[in-house]
């Protein structure tokens, strides 16, 4: 994939077309093969760039944001063919208009150009509906400037925990911090560990999950496994059991691809769902209170995005989840 990221609008038809002030960002693509497994060029556009969910990419495409070759594309399900350049004009966010709030941050790791947070359970990572306040992004706001590709929304954001899914999260100030973060998570040479507890025990000591995941045929509120040609994404998991508890199992999970609720996907595919899950988990009582499913980003390793350092981030365990390992432990 070739993508490349202009000041200035050098394309005559675009130029034609926006004005300077109209254009924030002119993304070109060239389609390979290998990603026409999404030939919809408002699938394929949320799977080359997730900063942007599929809606939005529909309604650029309908405002007349996107090209293919020289013509303009204005249908969400153009099949796109191998060869194919697809011209993005981005439009600047708006205002923004979130309120910083001076929340509280656990810092694992900060520099001029990005940041690595411990998120707390409870805490949504950026605004949506039902959370106008009290997210990640309000409380980064009151602590530092963001990169603005994320949108008026999602500021900084490079990639996402779950509400109740504690642990270590990196954030971008500047806009080259972020694209740089992006490519490293798209050619999966980020490392992404997580710690989860599941119930039952795996027969096999490790093991590796290549199902796709997409949004469930009848809950739009679930994700769930649905194979490539129904809309599918690719979602690969590695683990490897750390302890084996009665009844239950501390596993090490590795991130290949990160689709949303990928983890709890895949252990509740295999027949071993997260404690704690409410979504995806059996519903069955442990004993404790959990302020939600057993899963904690452990580790985070990035290629610093100037000096092509090594940043590993090692986020401590949460009490409550440490409380759930001494109390397995007992049984």
């Amino acid at each position: 994939m070739n993508v490349i990221n202009t000041v200035g609008v050098t394309n005559l038809a675009i130029e034609e077309r926006f004005s300077d002030e109209e254009v924030a960002e002119v993304i070109e693509l060239t389609v390979a093969t290998d990603d026409l497994t999404e030939p919809r060029i408002d699938l394929w556009l949320a799977a080359q760039l997730p900063d942007f969910s599929r809606s939005r990419w529909q309604k650029l495409i309908s405002q007349g944001h996107v090209r293919v070759g020289d013509r303009d594309c204005n249908d969400k399900k153009y099949k796109l063919k191998s060869g194919d350049r697809v011209c993005v004009v981005i439009p600047p966010p708006d205002a923004l208009d979130l309120i910083p709030e001076a929340i509280p941050l656990d810092i694992l790791y900060e520099d001029e150009c990005l940041l690595v947070v411990n998120k707390p359970a409870g805490m949504v990572v950026h605004p949506s509906a039902g959370h106008s306040t009290g997210t990640l992004v309000h409380a980064l706001l009151a602590h530092c400037p963001l990169s603005s590709i994320g949108g008026i929304q999602r500021p900084g954001i490079v990639h996402r925990l779950d509400k109740d899914t504690t642990g270590a999260i990196a954030i971008a100030k500047t806009d080259f911090a972020h694209q740089h973060l992006q490519q490293q998570l798209q050619a999966k040479t980020a490392r992404r560990e997580y710690l989860g507890v599941v119930y039952g025990a795996p027969k096999v000591d490790s093991g590796t999950i290549d199902l796709p995941i997409g949004r469930h045929p009848v809950d739009r509120q679930k994700n769930a496994i649905v194979p490539l040609d129904r809309g599918g994404r690719s979602a690969i998991t590695h683990w490897q059991i750390e302890e084996r508890l009665r009844g239950f199992t501390l596993i090490r999970f590795r991130l290949q691809t990160g689709r949303t609720h990928q983890i709890r996907v895949h252990a509740a595919q295999m027949g071993h769902p997260i404690v704690g899950d409410p979504v995806y988990g059996t519903g069955r009582s442990i004993g404790i209170n959990l302020p939600g499913q057993a899963l904690h980003a452990r580790q985070l390793q990035l290629i610093h995005p100037h000096t092509a350092e090594l940043i590993s981030a090692t986020a401590p365990i949460p009490s409550y989840f440490l409380t759930l390992l001494q109390v397995l432990r007992k049984r």
